[in-house]
């Protein structure tokens, strides 16, 4: 079956589309009064709507005629990834009310088993933690009705706002619902949830989810491990959620980042990375550094980890390499002088020590403190990376300092924003300081999107990358101190 596309429609017996305004072949025309007094009116001005399905229907012609390569900007571009594009720039964005303070600092999407009186049903789910403490299990869909006094989250939306609500319905996620016991005060802020690398493969199935805690000035940051192996049920009350969640781990230091690999998992502090085993507890060193790791990154062998430095450095650390014990102070890891990023003024101090197993060569300077880190999973030596100056850039960590692309335009001068990309790794989306929402070309370095809408900055970003049963998401979720968005770009 043809797919639809936005204003044209298919004519099976021609096997081509035509525009949904254009006269139906074989119609008949219409009589010359009505054209003549329709002539001496002046035509109406285009609408958006109108530009972009002309822009479609152009390009449909060009590739029938042309094949899939299509002309755009005097370039030969694919007529696929073209059109992806043009959907990427026209999103459609919903806030969700009652989800003030709850994801703006972590968020993740899995799909797992709920318990309802028809049965096990797979859904999706949202995994939230707040700078407040909060970490609350969220239901996207219907069958959080069954949730005995649950909270009902509605979505409204916020843009664009002359969209007809046929069209909004169609692309909205819906309602997203709390359990009552959906929700643990934990100790401190929320620093991270993620889930292992291994999650998002075919079967998509995993026994954890990870979560770490900041600390406080008093104690220091856990690290968490929350049962996603069993199936949710609605009607245990109060204990549901933090039954589940096990303390695995506990650091007197600050946690500000984590991710998992199987049963292991690597820990961002304010001294270093610690390397944890997730059924044990037991945790060994094997980076310290004076500068706070604030984003990590596992590779896809597990054997290599990626470590972005508030000074502004970028390391790559093997941990298959002899490490130290946590209590161990015998056991010394080799040293290392880490040349610290230019920024345009003398410093006294040229370089920084780091202990640990790294890839010298392959390391790389930001011009301020890295702010998030994201690899590319297509192709594993490709990541980006952002700083606290504004700073997007594709790397290549094969290659000492091989810059690959710049994506300009983000605003950022103190504040830790993710960054989340598309299924496809065709795209990625951050907010910024200037409380702008942006999407970016990975290839091309194009911004696609740029608007404000919201009142606080978006400072936390996940993509579906499962299907739910026939549920596929083909938006963002974004988490901000004014609540939770979703930003549907197909």
């Amino acid at each position: 079956m043809p797919q639809d596309l936005p204003g044209f429609y298919y004519d099976a017996e021609k096997n081509r589309y035509f525009p949904v305004k254009s006269p139906i072949p074989g119609s008949s025309s219409r009589n010359s009064s009505s054209a003549s007094t329709s002539a001496q009116k002046p035509p109406p001005k285009p609408s958006n709507k109108t530009k972009y399905a002309a822009k479609v229907v152009t390009m449909l012609h060009v590739r029938e005629l042309c094949g899939n390569s299509i002309s755009c900007n005097k370039k030969k571009v694919n007529f696929q990834e073209q059109y992806q594009k043009i959907q990427t720039s026209k999103p459609i964005i919903w806030k969700y009310q009652g989800t003030q303070r709850i994801a703006d600092a972590a968020l993740e999407h899995i799909c797992l088993d709920v318990q309802t009186p028809n049965g096990l049903t797979e859904t999706e789910i949202l995994l939230t933690g707040g700078l407040n403490g909060t970490f609350c299990c969220y239901e996207v869909g219907s069958i959080g009705e069954h949730a005995i006094n649950g909270l009902q989250c509605m979505p409204n939306l916020v843009h664009p706002m002359n969209i007809e609500k046929e069209t909004a319905s169609l692309k909205s996620p819906g309602l997203i619902w709390r359990p009552i016991g959906a929700l643990v005060q934990m100790p401190s802020n929320v620093s991270c949830i993620n889930l292992p690398r291994n999650y998002h493969s075919i079967d998509s199935s995993t026994s954890h989810a990870l979560i770490t805690t900041l600390g406080s000035e008093s104690s220091g940051g856990s690290v968490y491990s929350m049962n996603i192996s069993d199936p949710l049920e609605y009607d245990l009350g109060v204990a549901m959620l933090s039954r589940r969640i096990d303390e695995i781990s506990r650091f007197k230091s600050t946690i500000w980042t984590s991710d998992s690999n199987g049963n292991q998992a690597v820990i961002g502090t304010n001294i270093g990375v610690a390397l944890v085993n997730i059924d044990s507890g037991r945790k060994s060193w094997i980076c310290r550094s004076k500068s706070d790791v604030l984003s990590l990154q596992f590779d896809s062998s597990g054997n290599n980890v990626l470590c972005g430095f508030r000074n502004g450095s970028i390391v790559n650390i093997d941990i298959r390499q002899k490490f130290q014990e946590f209590h161990d102070t015998n056991t010394i890891l080799p040293r290392h002088q880490i040349p610290l990023p230019s920024r345009g003024k003398k410093r006294e101090k040229q370089w920084f020590e780091l202990r640990g197993n790294i890839h010298q060569s392959r390391t790389i300077s930001m011009p301020s403190s890295v702010s998030c880190l994201a690899r590319l999973k297509t192709y594993d030596d490709y990541f980006l990376a952002s700083s606290m100056d504004g700073t997007i850039r594709l790397y290549d960590h094969r290659f000492k300092g091989a810059l690959v692309q710049f994506y300009e335009g983000h605003v950022n001068s103190h504040t830790r924003i993710q960054i989340g990309v598309d299924p496809s790794e065709r795209f990625f989306i951050s907010g910024g300081e200037d409380l702008c929402l942006r999407v970016w070309s990975i290839k091309s370095g194009e911004m696609l999107y740029e608007d404000k809408f919201m009142k606080s900055v978006a400072t936390s970003v996940c993509w579906p990358l499962t299907r739910c049963g026939n549920r596929f998401g083909g938006g963002a979720w974004l988490g901000s101190q004014e609540g939770m968005f979703y930003v549907n770009t197909t």
